[in-house]
């Protein structure tokens, strides 16, 4: 069973109806077409949140999942990209990353093939519209959503959805409220007083919980002067009571560094960060940006418990208190100070995309220089695949930089973006390569092919020839497979032409020959593979020529594909068992596994059962040392003909049988 809950609040008060009608519904629903949708609305600050995790923690017991999505983590620019909220939610139904359908439509059948027989409860926050649920309520009738969300939603199917309108707390439930989270005997001395506190949150448990903690923090003076004091900042500053006042007073009585940070946050790209990704952003160190964000903390301005309940120990500064960082930060910000800290975090993601980048695919082409460390900030934990000698050991720590590049897509995604916005074409081009690996496993047309879009670009605003051929190679990628071959062959063409700018260092060598191969596997998905072998022999004597044996190899399996493509299957084998062996040498997992499943193939078509079996075995332990669920499915698919093909009806059903298992489990029918 998966429970994606945090940890449950402190203290919470009253919502009695709204808990009463949403069990009576969960508990009268009878499974119809639809999934029942709980729709908590209200204004931010309101406990929507809360509210969610806490029905979800009583269905818990009832339901096989329990899964959570925040939106606002999914959001670019005020849009929403669904088919990054169904990956997680997949992801989270133990969908394999290489296993994720590409297409939206096909994701979206995906999620309904894995939830059509489960019984789960999926709790939605920070949705703006209907429209936004629509596409993750699971396809089982007896689940449960739950949406939290600041205004109502409209449009859901009438008799689905059960409104649950939050309204603020009441006084007498406020002051309950602020007692727990004080625990002091100055409320119960002076009630006058703690009822003006409670009427300055306007009823709101965010406003309360910060100024509980504010009261907290000066246990010697009496609440009548903390009011006139909390009143006499309030005149000072001109600001109009109510939940921002009670931020404020939280904000002003920052650190320097503090609230420094506090400023920064909204111009973090991506909407999560890590310690390391904020002390990038602060600028003062490691030590002062742990100081500042248990200040924060503290203040009742960030929220650490997920830190302490993740691996990756992600934090979020939510949308209200977003918007209010962002409102201090315009009225108190130095000149510059935005700027600075965004070059800052902005090269420190280009790092740490090189760094993971080079750990997951090794060693290969690339046309951007290595960034340096940024100062006072330290790099992300990832340790080098090929400084261990243990197999298992650099499987493991390739697969956690893939990881990390998977984790932090918003956030490189971002950092493109500004990047280029900004005019900083070497840090656009270099952050492309990271995002290259990372489309290799996840492909994403849309997002990809912009962001290659933007290097192109940046590649021509700068009148580097080398970036250009590598921009326009790795747009045209993304294009042919999105079925827009014209295109993707405007961009081939104007990357050869660029060649010619291009010097005869070995580098320059390399990257002409990596064109060519471009060349050739777009002729491939033409299915004119005459023109492709002919390219890849091309590129080959280039890469043998300057001594490049993962390039020589790469290219000697690309010949062997396309022999067997066109039916000269002596050449194919002849091929594929060269560039098996040199895989096999090169410790080059994934590409030892893929070159000895084509060769098994051919060997197969060859008659050379025996061997195609021996083949396909270790190519289906590889594909299970990577977790490629993908893999791991087609291997058995080969397996399962070759038993067919051999009178072995048992072995061959078994196959089958696990490679529909596979794909069941990603919903991949």
């Amino acid at each position: 069973m998966r429970v994606e809950l945090p940890p449950e609040p402190m203290h919470f008060v009253n919502r009695e109806e709204e808990k009463e009608r949403a069990f009576r519904a969960v508990e009268e629903w009878r499974g119809r077409a639809r999934p029942l949708v709980l729709s908590l609305s209200g204004p931010g600050g309101l406990g929507k949140t809360e509210l969610a995790f806490l029905i979800a923690r009583k269905l818990r017991d009832n339901f096989s999942d329990v899964l959570s999505v925040d939106l606002d983590d999914f959001r670019e620019g005020g849009e929403l990209d669904p088919g990054e909220v169904l990956a997680q939610l997949l992801d989270s139904l133990g969908v394999e990353p290489d296993s994720l359908a590409r297409q939206f439509k096909a994701r979206c059948r995906q999620y309904w093939n894995m939830t059509a027989d489960r019984r789960l409860v999926v709790v939605v926050d920070n949705a703006r519209y209907a429209s936004e649920i629509v596409p993750l309520l699971p396809a089982s009738g007896t689940s449960v959503v739950i949406v939290a969300s600041h205004g109502p939603l409209y449009d859901l199917e009438d008799g689905a959805a059960v409104d649950l309108v939050l309204p603020p707390l009441e006084d007498p439930v406020a002051i309950e409220l602020l007692e727990l989270i004080v625990r002091d005997r100055r409320l119960t001395t002076d009630p006058e007083a703690a009822r003006t506190v409670v009427r300055m949150c306007d009823g709101l448990p965010a406003a309360l919980h910060v100024a509980g903690r504010w009261v907290r923090s000066h246990p010697l003076r009496p609440l009548s002067r903390l009011i006139a004091e909390l009143r006499a900042e309030l005149n000072e500053k001109g600001v109009s009571s109510g939940v921002e006042d009670v931020w404020d007073i939280a904000y002003h009585g920052l650190s320097s560094s503090a609230a420094l940070l506090y400023r920064s946050l909204p111009h973090h790209p991506g909407s999560t960060f890590t310690h390391e990704s904020a002390t990038a952003l602060l600028g003062l160190g490691p030590e002062a940006c742990q100081d500042a964000l248990e200040e924060l903390a503290a203040a009742g301005l960030l929220d650490l418990r997920m830190v302490r309940r993740t691996d990756h120990g992600r934090m979020r500064l939510h949308g209200p208190l977003r918007a209010h960082a962002r409102r201090r930060a315009r009225d108190h910000e130095a000149p510059g100070e935005p700027a600075e800290a965004q070059t800052r975090v902005l090269r420190w993601f280009v790092r740490q995309a090189q760094l993971a980048d080079r750990f997951a695919a090794g060693r290969r082409l690339t046309v951007a220089d290595p960034f340096d460390p940024v100062p006072d900030a330290p790099d992300v934990p990832l340790e080098d695949p090929a400084e261990s000698g243990d197999h298992a050991v650099r499987t493991a720590r390739a697969a956690r930089a893939a990881r990390w590049l998977y984790e932090e897509r918003h956030a490189l995604f971002a950092c493109v973006r500004l990047a280029h916005g900004r005019g900083l074409d070497a840090e656009t081009v270099a952050l492309c390569e990271p995002v290259w690996t990372y489309a290799m496993d996840h492909p994403h047309q849309s997002d990809v092919t912009e962001l290659f879009r933007l290097g192109v670009t940046s590649a021509l605003r700068s009148a580097n020839a080398s970036w250009l051929v590598r921009m326009r190679c790795q747009l045209a990628r993304p294009l042919w497979e999105s079925g827009n071959l014209i295109e993707a062959g405007r961009e081939i063409d104007g990357a050869l032409a660029a060649l010619d700018l291009l010097g005869d260092t070995v580098p320059d060598r390399k990257l002409r020959a990596s064109a060519i191969e471009f060349r050739g596997t777009l002729s491939s998905t033409r299915g004119d593979w005459n023109a492709a072998a002919a390219d890849f022999a091309r590129s080959r004597e280039v890469h043998l020529a300057i001594g490049n044996d993962y390039g020589a190899m790469l290219q000697t399996y690309r010949m062997g594909q396309a022999s067997a493509e066109l039916g000269d299957l002596d050449a194919a084998a002849r091929l594929l068992f060269e560039a098996h062996d040199a895989a096999m040498a090169q410790d080059r997992a994934r590409l030892s596994a893929r070159t000895g499943f084509a060769l098994g193939g051919v060997l197969q078509r060859l008659g050379r059962a025996g061997e195609a079996r021996l083949l396909y075995e270790r190519s289906l332990e590889g594909a299970r040392e990577r977790g490629s669920g993908f893999d791991q499915a087609r291997v058995l698919d080969a397996l399962a003909e070759l038993a067919g093909l051999e009178g072995e009806s048992a072995a061959a059903d078994e196959h089958r049988a696990a490679a529909e298992g596979l794909r069941r489990r990603n919903g991949l029918f």
